[in-house]
């Protein structure tokens, strides 16, 4: 079934969550056979859909292989072949693609400082469902697992009449040590120390994983929006509280000795600045900051839509002086990324999406004169096309990326 002259019969496209699988016992032509599904599977659920032909052209495994590969994911329940809709009802045999199979899901889950939201995404990084449940107090572990378990107890008839569902999958604004999925440090959240993966899996019966809100925005991008085809990038993600930062070197997710690395909101942009909540003195996220955008609009909330209009059509002096300050700040940070990781794009998420939208021209070029190396001048710099969604698909990656990394010793639920 394997071809060992393919680029794919020894290494599988990275999993889910940019993680290389580690395939663990079987002979070595069943780990070949492993890893080859990875590489199918993965494929799949990337593109959403894709014909016999490409998988053959993307992976160099032979036309026998990839038959034998397809037949063995649709057995396990994770892929289908149908029609596309735009050929039914044309003249001639269709083009079969080998599509995600639509019942297969996780639920994703994103606590916030003042909501918990919670969806079901499917493969392919379709929001099929998205409830935000509104919180009169910052959300403690307890709170997140209570309203958790009541908002799929709501969608408990759906859920077990249509989908089958994986596991699931939460995006965290803090440090999440990768392994254990524990949660270091949550500031916004006011969580120290915290399991949160344990009590949730209790709750719901279903495998859980954790990882940084951040870092998994930066695969979501990479594997569904702006970045799609982008191996080396610089992600940040500007919300109430805070700024978070994700990199993809060489097409996988950096994620450091813990899962810790990508704290890009505590980059040094002014020594002269405010003092962050961390302890030190001009941090990227207290010059760069959204309640100080809001403050000088006259605001006390906006989602990024609201933001892009109230700061397209203000004329205030003081709204522009805030905007080209922030800007200056920002360009600041991306100069030093650009520096020290070379990327090919740099998207910007949340608040951070609105001010590239209205400063694009000075955000630019002031990184391409604070930037060293002459490869800044290509450098893309854009905005997340996610938006809204990015949350719930980061969070379903997480849960997504075992049964990506090995399908068939993660077969799906039936």
């Amino acid at each position: 079934m394997a071809d060992s002259g393919s680029p794919f019969s020894r290494r599988a496209l990275p999993a889910g969550d940019g993680s290389t699988p580690v395939l663990r016992g079987g002979t070595s032509n069943d780990q070949l056979r492993r890893y080859n599904l990875s590489a199918v599977m993965t494929l799949v659920h990337r593109l959403g859909g894709v014909s016999r032909a490409e998988l053959t052209r993307l992976t160099g495994l032979t036309r026998s292989a990839i038959g034998g590969l397809v037949a063995e994911l649709t057995e396990l329940g994770l892929v289908v072949e149908m029609a596309p809709a735009d050929e039914t009802g044309r003249v001639g045999r269709p083009s079969l693609q080998v599509m995600p199979d639509e019942h297969l899901v996780a639920i994703a889950v994103a606590p916030d400082s003042d909501a918990i939201t919670v969806g079901l995404v499917g493969l392919g990084g379709e929001v099929i469902r998205r409830v935000r449940y509104d919180t009169m107090r910052v959300p403690s572990v307890a709170d997140t697992v209570k309203i958790t378990q009541s908002v799929i107890a709501g969608m408990q008839h759906e859920i077990s009449g249509r989908y089958r569902v994986v596991g699931v999958g939460i995006a965290v604004p803090g440090l999440v040590a990768s392994a254990s999925g524990r949660v270091l440090l949550a500031p916004q959240l006011n969580w120290h120390d915290q399991n949160l993966t344990e009590p949730l899996q209790r709750a719901l019966g279903y495998p859980v994983y954790a990882g940084n809100d951040a870092s998994l925005g930066a695969l979501a991008e990479t594997h569904f929006g702006a970045a799609r085809g982008v191996q080396n990038l610089v992600y940040l993600n500007g919300s109430a509280r805070g700024i978070g930062g994700g990199l993809i070197i060489d097409g996988t997710a950096v994620r450091g000795t813990d899962g810790y690395a990508g704290e890009l909101g505590h980059t040094l942009v002014n020594s002269a600045g405010i003092q962050c909540h961390c302890g030190r003195i001009g941090c990227l996220e207290t010059e760069v900051n959204l309640p100080r955008l809001l403050k000088v609009l006259g605001l006390r909330r906006a989602d990024q839509d609201e933001l892009d209009v109230a700061l397209g059509i203000s004329r205030d002096p003081a709204v522009h002086a805030e905007v080209r300050r922030q800007i200056d700040s920002l360009s600041e940070a991306i100069s030093n990324f650009v520096n020290l990781f070379n990327p090919e794009m740099v998207v910007l998420s949340g608040f951070l999406g609105s001010l590239l939208t209205v400063g694009r021209e000075r955000l630019t070029e002031s990184i391409r004169v604070r930037s060293m190396s002459s490869r800044a001048r290509q450098v893309r710099i854009e905005r997340a096309e996610l938006r809204s969604r990015l949350p719930m698909v980061g969070a379903a990656e997480v849960a997504f990326a075992p049964i990506l990394a090995d399908p068939a010793g993660h077969a799906a639920p039936r």
